[in-house]
């Protein structure tokens, strides 16, 4: 029984405890490579209020567009209203463990640990470097998962390419 493709994009959040750095990386990346096929949104369990100024700076160092993104509760997402979710995406260890709320959609769900690059204490090229390190590890995993043939794989092999993709270090790249 192949998955049933919606007639939207798929809905897709990534879920960290401060929605500050790495879960907002993870949005502002799908929204860039899987326009059309994919609409990212990002969340915390105990979001910090305000974006990172360095996961900030590191996105616009890239061309990444900023305006819109927030640091926001997983709240948001589980109530009446808000968009169905395909994909839903721990990326801190803290968020995994947690219990979640109920998601609309029953969306897949894996596990991608991203260290934390807010942190790393150091120097400014040190934490800059943390940064970096965490976007490009997101970066790829996105690009793993944007690629997949979502709409033909079954729903247990899907579950396997995600959890592999979650994995998935900048060194290996074969899901």
């Amino acid at each position: 029984m192949r998955n049933q493709p919606p007639a939207r994009p798929y809905n897709v959040l990534f879920l960290c405890t401060g929605n500050s750095a790495r879960s907002i990386f993870g949005e502002a990346i799908l929204n860039r490579i899987g326009t059309g096929k994919f609409v990212a949104y990002s969340a915390g369990s105990q979001p910090k209020g305000a974006v990172n100024p360095h996961a900030l700076a590191q996105l616009q160092r890239l061309g990444f567009p900023t305006d819109g993104l927030r640091s926001k509760s997983w709240d948001e997402f589980a109530r009446a209203g808000a968009p169905d979710l395909d994909f839903v995406f721990t990326l801190c260890d803290d968020a995994a463990n947690e219990v979640c709320p109920v998601w609309p959609g029953q969306p897949m769900t894996a596990h991608w640990g991203v260290p934390d690059p807010a942190a790393v204490k150091g120097d400014e090229a040190q934490i800059a470097s943390s940064f970096r390190s965490a976007f490009l590890l997101l970066q790829r995993r996105i690009e793993l998962f944007a690629n997949l043939p979502v709409r033909s794989l079954d729903r247990m092999s899907l579950q396997k390419h995600l959890d592999e993709i979650g994995r998935t270090t900048n060194q290996t790249a074969e899901v």
